[in-house]
């Protein structure tokens, strides 16, 4: 794209509407210089921009103009690095068009819900490319859900066909889906001929059946809808429309340097909001793309260090996981070339972003958002130095209020519901409702402020607030403090009932290796730093704490955990 001269006015309606709407944003020569600076904008052979049109006529804003257009761009160089090995970017363009036309004559088709259940690798990628090709719909799933959570969740979002990993086959099976209905994205070797003597699909045997097939323009954009983390309840799919410029990505890119061609190591899950984010990124800045199907942080530094990423896109308790390494076994995988840390999926302490910072360097963005309102804040390095715990602040062309019960803004300084704005909220629920609007704008479910210098706190889920004996307590000060002792890997605090204050502070501590706590010591900690009424009752020592695939605590399983005694 040539000094955002993306559409030319002989091009279809679709290319007009989206010059239109890049015409009609507001600062759009900061829009131009943002996505310029990620070297998205600039000169390129007129070959090149034609094969963009071409790719945004078929495909709209998806995957799959993405890929046809890295195909063109940089066909030789790699595209998606897993265990493996790589695929160029032509190779993925070639290969998704074959698996589209396979997929096609399984039955899939434009407006289909197609459900994903896969790990971090190719076959996620080339799935989701696949479908965007097609026109069909992707609905990620839940890596970590049982059978009936599963079946429950294809049911509901009425799912014509499921693309899964083969170690779920026995979880797929029992949901009753059609084997028919069923294709393989990730078979592991020591079964493969097993399974294709049974005859059942696989995205790789729909590459090599249809290679060169021609693949027809769908008429109709594919999207990909994002269940809900489900912490709170059922996990609900969010649905939202294809973005109709680049106005979403320079929102992103002016607050975190993204570049072209990075190499971006998604660590977290791609099932998940923040993991897919960075697929979508780093299609769009054809990034080489370095993929693990399971977190372990060992392997992440070394890959980080292997492949020299630029970028690695983790949750908070990823990069908690790394700092517990042993200092000399970090030391000798060796320092990754990082410029970008970029983090999200649930709140990032204090005190962990300073000492990653410190190890690291000034590497770390913190971006608080939801599937619901896309984004609301980024935390840049300065921000996490200026004030530990910050959300940080809107990126361009966002909005975020904090408002009290009757819907009114409040001051610098006064805690809130928090209200966002962009260009990516989301449409609804799939089954019908909706979140709380408010002259447009969004309830993110979060409670917090501003300080007087524009930052934003989250101070927790507004339905996580614990109200004992009068007074309202947001686990998340709490939670902070409880990290902050030396003695203490991590914490988490929840509500239990209570006779005489209605709920009573519950906290539930994992003590590091060779040191010694015991519950009254926790209780000092917290009232030599809190208001009385903050200090929790019941201290409850565990080897960790439950979290979903994205590093969220399970509050409601807290009380289910087995103690491990006192002292550790």
């Amino acid at each position: 794209m040539e000094r955002m001269r993306l559409p030319i006015p002989s091009f279809d309606g679709r290319v007009a509407a989206v010059s239109r709407q890049l015409a009609a944003v507001p600062d759009h020569a900061e829009v131009a210089r943002t996505l310029a600076a990620a070297g998205l904008v600039r000169p390129v052979r007129p070959s090149t921009l034609l094969a963009g049109v071409r790719a945004l006529r078929r495909f709209g804003f998806t995957l799959g103009t993405a890929y046809a257009v890295g195909a063109v761009r940089f066909a030789a160089e790699p595209a998606v690095v897993d265990e493996r090995g790589a695929l160029s970017f032509a190779e993925v363009h070639r290969r998704t068009d074959a698996m589209a036309v396979g997929l096609a004559e399984l039955g899939v088709g434009p407006g289909d819900r197609v459900g994903v259940l896969c790990r971090n690798h190719r076959g996620m990628v080339e799935a989701l490319v696949a479908l965007a090709k097609l026109g069909a719909d992707a609905l990620l799933l839940n890596t970590s859900f049982a059978g009936p959570q599963l079946a429950a969740a294809l049911r509901h979002e009425g799912a014509a066909a499921l693309i899964h990993d083969e170690e779920f086959g026995e979880l797929v099976g029992a949901t009753g889906l059609p084997q028919r209905r069923r294709v393989v994205a990730w078979e592991e070797a020591s079964r493969g001929r097993t399974r294709a003597r049974r005859g059942t699909p696989s995205l790789e045997r729909l590459a090599a059946a249809h290679e060169g097939a021609a693949l027809r323009t769908p008429g109709r954009d594919g999207r990909i809808v994002v269940l809900t983390s489900g912490t709170t309840g059922t996990p609900r799919g969010a649905t939202r429309g294809n973005p109709a410029s680049l106005e979403p990505v320079a929102a992103l890119l002016s607050r975190m340097p993204l570049r072209l061609r990075d190499t971006t190591l998604v660590a977290a899950p791609a099932f998940h909001s923040w993991g897919l984010a960075h697929l979508m990124l780093g299609a769009l800045l054809s990034s080489t793309l370095v993929l693990q199907r399971r977190f372990d942080p060992e392997a992440t530094l070394a890959a980080a260090v292997e492949h020299r990423a630029g970028v690695l896109a983790a949750v908070p308790v990823m990069l908690q996981r790394i700092l517990e390494l042993p200092p000399e076994r970090r030391a000798a995988l060796g320092r990754p070339p990082l410029r970008v840390v970029a983090v999200s999926g649930s709140a990032l302490p204090g005190g962990l972003a300073t000492r990653f910072m410190d190890e690291y360097g000034e590497v770390l963005y913190n971006l608080y958002g939801s599937t619901e309102v896309a984004w609301a804040s980024i935390a840049t390095p300065e921000d996490l130095r200026a004030a530990p715990g910050t959300a940080g602040r809107p990126p361009r062309g966002t909005v975020v209020r904090i408002l009290d019960e009757r819907n009114r803004a409040v001051p610098a300084g006064r805690s809130g519901r928090i209200f966002v704005g962009n260009s990516m909220v989301f449409e609804g629920y799939t089954g019908g409702g909706d979140k709380h609007r408010v002259d447009g704008l969004v309830s993110s479910g979060d409670v917090g402020r501003f300080d007087a210098a524009g930052r934003l706190f989250v101070e927790g889920r507004d339905d996580d607030m614990i109200v004992s004996g009068g007074e309202n307590v947001f686990p998340a000060e709490v939670e902070d403090l409880l990290a902050a002792h030396p003695a203490v890997a991590e914490a988490a605090v929840a509500g239990v009932e209570d006779a005489e204050f209605g709920q009573r502070l519950a906290a539930y501590v994992v003590t590091r290796p060779d040191t010694r706590l015991d519950a009254e010591q926790v209780r000092q900690h917290v009232r030599a730093n809190l208001a009385r009424y903050k200090v929790p009752r019941d201290v409850v020592f565990v080897a960790a704490l439950p979290r979903n695939a994205t590093g969220k605590v399970l509050r409601r399983a807290l009380p289910e955990i087995t103690p491990v005694g006192s002292a550790s």
